[in-house]
């Protein structure tokens, strides 16, 4: 069984999943200090995890922008669960609920390798490539 939870802050059971499957895609596999990866913003977002048979297996964080968009940031899907469509079901729960929530768009920094997962799901992408934490990203953007 498969069902998407999200919570505001860093204090729910919701927000510590999602910081262990962050640990393991980010820290472990992709070698990002943890020093980078948990951030000043941690109690600032709402997080949104997918869980199957109760165990968290993706997530992903948004934060409000200055001109109601959201930015969504730290998708991640655990190596065992991948190609699954695990990722794009979190990002439509999180399309809707910005869409729910009368935000503008949603905008956020794509790992360049994933450039075509989020084309898929209508980002476009704006801006240069950048490096962020040693990997190649674009910005992209989804108006709502």
């Amino acid at each position: 069984m498969k069902e998407i939870k999200h919570s505001f802050g860093n204090k729910s059971t919701v927000y510590h999943d999602s910081l262990n499957i962050r640990k393991t895609v980010f820290v472990q596999e992709q070698h990002v200090s943890p020093d980078l990866e948990i951030d000043a913003d941690e109690a600032k977002c709402t997080y949104f995890n997918i869980y199957q048979d109760h165990q968290a297996v993706a997530t992903a964080r948004i934060s409000p922008t200055n001109d109601n968009g959201v930015h969504i940031q730290r998708v991640a899907v655990l190596k065992a669960f991948r190609h699954q469509k695990l990722g794009s079901d979190l990002i439509q729960a999180i399309i809707q609920y910005a869409r729910d929530n009368d935000y503008k768009y949603a905008v956020l920094g794509a790992q360049d390798h994933a450039q075509s997962f989020y084309k898929k799901l209508g980002f476009e992408v704006i801006g240069k490539q950048y490096t962020e934490v040693g990997i190649f990203h674009h910005d992209m953007k989804l108006n709502l």
